[in-house]
C-alpha cells in the first residue's frame, strides 16, 4: 500500500510536499483503481499531456479533475469490452443442420432453391441462428447490413430505393460556362497519357514525426505565420515600415496591424462582442486587443490572418507598468544561515506580483564564515530532508535558496527570475571571470528562473540592461586618479564618474592589473578556528580574471539602456550618459539589512513625427522608468 512519503517524492515539486486533501485523495485514486502510485504517475504524465499544459499545478480541483478522467476513461473500456464479449457471444452460435431435402441451408442461394417443403423448413431454421439485424438497418439508415450487400438509400417516402432503381440518373444539376461545348469521347483512343503530374508541395516534409513538436516550437511557427503575412501585405500594398505598429500601444495615430483573429475566452463562441487580434511576439508581444468593428462589414473565423488599419486611444494592455525588483548577494548576514533577507525579498516580490526579479550573486558565498567551514547541520532548517554525511553542497543550495524561489513561483506563476552568478559562488564550479552560469537543474530552482552569464547583456523586452556582478566600482575608487576642474571637488557625484568610465571603455571590467587578494579586506574568520601560526591565512576572492577570455566582457554592438553594478559603496540609482546605472548595494550587511532596487518602467510611447518618420528610436528609459533604492 503507498504511504504518503511515495505520494510526495512522486507527485510533489522539489522540496514543497502536497496538501493533505490532495494526498488523501491521490491514495483514494490508487485504493479504488488497485494500481501502483507508479503506475498512476504515469497516468498523471500522460493526462497533463492531452490536456497540453506544461506547467500544471497538482491542486485538489486538479486531482478531482485527473480523478473524473480516470473513471472515464475506465467506463468507456467497460463498454467496449461488454460490446465484444456480446458480439463473440452471437458467433458462437451453433451450426444449423441441414434438414430434409438438402436445402439453403446457410442462406447462400438467396431464393435460387426449390420452393419444396423441406427447403422452406430449412430456410426458416437458417434464418433463426443468423444474426440479427442492427437498429440502424431496420430504420432504413445509411450503415453496413448484416448480409454484407450495399445499403439502400432512403428514398423521400421514407421507403428504401435500390440503386439500379435511381431516377433522373445522368441529369444535370448545375453548369458553369454551359456555353462551351462539353468532352465527347475520341474516336481512336490516345497513344500515351495527355496529363503530366507534379506536386507543388514538398512531399518529402510529410514523412515527419507525429505529437513531437515542442509548445514553444508551435508558438514560433504560429508567429512565423503572421510575420509572412505582414511582409505580403506590406509588399503587395506598397507600405513604409513605419505604417505598422504595435496595437497594444496606446496612440491617436492610424497604423497598420497584422495579426490572427482570436476570441477572448478559450472555448467561448466567436462573436462581434468576443473578437480579439492575436498579435506576433515581433509586433505586439503577442498579446490580444479586442476589436470594435461598429459599421464595418467582415467576415471571421478564427485564425484567420487579417490586416487591420485603425487606431488603439485605450490600451488596456499597456497600462500597468513594468514591475522589475533587483538585488544583490550576500542574502544573509555572517553569523548565521536563515537568509531572512532574502525571505522579505521574496515576500515583496510576491505582493506586489513582480513581472522580473534579478539576483545577482553570491548566493552561497564562499567567503562566508560558516560556508567555509563546510558545518550545515546546526544552520538548515528543521524540515530540511537532507542527510548531513551525504549531503553535497548542491543540496545545501537547493534547501537554503531553491526551495523559496520554488514558493515564489508557485505563488506568482508568471514572474521572470534571472540569476547571475558571482566568483564567489561556492555552488559554481567557474571560479574566473568571465564566468559561466552554473546548471539549473541540479540547483532544485523552478523553470521561471533563467541562470545567466556573468557579465551579460541581455534583452528584458525592448530595454537592454547590462549586469556583472563583478565589483568594478571598487576597484575604480582605490586605483582611479583624478584631478578636477577648477572649483570642483574631488568627490563631486564621485558614483557617476565612476560609472562613466565604465561605460566610456565599452568594458564591463576595464582595471588591469586589478588589486592583489593580499590587499583587499579579508573574510570573517571561522568560527571556533585558530589560525596556526605561519599558515596560509585566508584571503578574499578578489577578481579572479582570466586574461584569455576578457574579451566576453566587451559591449559587441549596443550599449545598454541599463547598467547594474553591484558593489559594496553607497547604493544608487543615476542616469550617466544616458545610461541608467544602478547599485542595488548588497540585501545583507555583514552585521545587519542592507537595500535592493525596485523600479517601474513605463510604456514608450511614440509621437506622430517618430511613426511617420519610420526609423529606430531611442528607448529613453532613464525618463520612463522610476527608481527607487529600499531599505529590506
Amino acid at each position: 500500500m503507498a504511504d504518503t512519503d511515495t505520494v510526495n517524492e512522486l507527485f510533489a515539486p522539489p522540496g514543497s510536499p502536497l496538501p493533505a486533501d490532495v494526498v488523501n485523495e491521490i491514495l483514494s485514486i490508487l485504493r479504488l483503481h488497485s494500481i501502483s502510485p507508479q503506475e498512476l504517475f504515469y497516468k498523471w504524465e500522460s493526462y497533463v499531456i492531452k490536456m497540453g499544459t506544461e506547467n500544471m499545478k497538482m491542486e485538489y480541483k486538479t486531482v478531482k479533475d485527473f480523478k473524473k478522467d480516470l473513471q472515464d476513461a475506465l467506463e468507456r473500456e467497460s463498454r467496449a469490452k461488454g460490446h465484444v464479449m456480446q458480439s463473440a457471444t452471437k458467433k458462437a452460435a451453433p451450426t444449423p443442420r441441414a434438414g430434409g431435402g438438402g436445402g439453403d441451408v446457410f442462406g447462400m442461394l438467396d431464393g435460387m432453391a426449390s420452393a419444396t417443403p423441406g427447403a422452406k423448413l430449412a430456410k426458416r431454421k437458417a434464418d433463426n441462428f443468423a444474426t440479427p439485424a442492427a437498429k440502424s438497418v431496420k430504420n432504413g439508415l445509411n450503415s453496413s447490413p448484416s448480409d454484407f450487400k450495399t445499403p439502400a438509400l432512403p428514398a423521400k417516402d421514407g421507403l428504401a430505393v435500390a440503386f439500379e432503381d435511381r431516377q433522373n440518373s445522368g441529369q444535370v444539376i448545375e453548369s458553369l460556362n454551359g456555353h462551351l461545348a462539353a468532352a465527347v469521347a475520341p474516336t481512336e483512343p490516345p497513344t500515351e497519357a495527355r496529363v503530366k503530374l507534379k506536386a507543388n508541395t514538398e512531399l518529402a516534409k510529410f514523412a515527419y514525426k507525429g505529437m513531437a513538436t515542442k509548445l514553444s516550437e508551435a508558438s514560433e511557427l504560429l508567429d512565423e505565420r503572421i510575420d509572412d503575412f505582414t511582409d505580403l501585405v506590406q509588399s503587395h500594398h506598397q507600405l513604409p515600415d513605419g505604417a505598422f505598429g504595435n496595437p497594444a500601444a496606446q496612440s491617436t495615430a492610424e497604423i497598420v496591424a497584422v495579426g490572427r483573429i482570436a476570441c477572448d475566452t478559450p472555448n467561448g463562441k466567436l462573436n462581434a462582442a468576443s473578437l480579439v487580434l492575436e498579435t506576433s511576439r515581433r509586433m505586439g508581444a503577442g498579446m490580444r486587443i479586442p476589436l470594435r468593428l461598429d459599421g464595418i462589414s467582415y467576415d471571421f473565423f478564427p485564425g484567420k490572418i487579417v490586416a487591420l488599419r485603425g487606431t488603439n486611444t485605450a490600451a488596456d494592455g499597456e497600462a500597468r507598468p513594468l514591475n522589475i525588483m533587483m538585488a544583490s548577494g550576500p542574502y544573509t548576514t555572517d553569523s548565521d544561515l536563515s537568509f531572512a533577507p532574502l525571505h522579505a525579498l521574496l515576500h515583496k516580490a510576491q505582493d506586489q506580483i513582480a513581472d522580473v526579479l534579478i539576483l545577482t550573486g553570491p548566493f552561497l558565498d564562499l567567503e562566508h564564515p560558516l560556508v567555509a567551514s563546510g558545518d550545515f547541520e546546526d544552520h538548515l532548517p528543521a524540515d530540511a530532508k537532507i542527510q548531513p554525511d551525504r549531503a553535497t553542497i548542491n543540496d545545501v543550495f537547493r534547501i537554503l535558496i531553491g526551495q523559496p524561489l520554488q514558493r515564489l513561483a508557485q505563488a506568482v506563476p508568471t514572474i521572470t527570475i534571472i540569476m547571475v552568478p558571482s566568483v564567489r559562488d561556492v555552488i559554481s564550479k567557474h571560479t574566473s571571470w568571465p564566468q559561466d552560469g552554473f546548471p539549473r537543474q541540479m540547483s532544485g530552482l523552478p523553470k521561471q528562473v533563467r541562470v545567466v552569464t556573468n557579465p551579460i547583456t541581455i534583452a528584458i523586452n525592448e530595454m537592454i540592461v547590462g549586469i556583472s556582478t563583478q565589483d568594478i566600482l571598487s576597484e575604480l575608487r582605490r586605483e582611479n586618479v583624478h584631478q578636477g576642474g577648477k572649483g570642483q571637488a574631488f568627490n563631486d557625484d564621485l558614483l557617476a564618474r565612476l560609472s562613466s568610465n565604465v561605460i566610456d571603455q565599452r568594458h564591463y571590467f576595464p582595471v588591469f592589473p586589478p588589486q592583489g587578494r593580499e590587499n583587499l579586506p579579508k573574510p570573517a574568520a571561522i568560527p571556533g578556528e585558530v589560525p596556526e601560526v605561519g599558515g596560509e591565512e585566508r584571503l578574499a576572492t578578489g577578481a579572479s580574471l582570466d586574461l584569455g577570455y576578457l574579451k566576453l566582457g566587451e559591449w559587441l554592438n549596443v550599449r545598454p539602456d541599463i547598467l547594474v553594478l553591484p558593489s559594496v559603496l553607497n547604493p544608487f540609482a543615476k542616469v550617466v550618459n544616458s545610461v541608467l546605472c544602478i547599485n542595488p548595494g548588497t540585501l545583507s550587511k555583514k552585521r545587519g539589512a542592507g537595500t535592493f532596487t525596485a523600479f517601474n518602467v513605463q510604456p514608450r510611447t511614440l509621437t506622430d513625427e517618430e511613426r511617420e518618420a519610420g526609423v529606430s528610436v531611442a528607448h529613453n528609459i532613464f525618463d520612463r522608468a522610476r527608481v527607487d533604492v529600499t531599505r529590506i
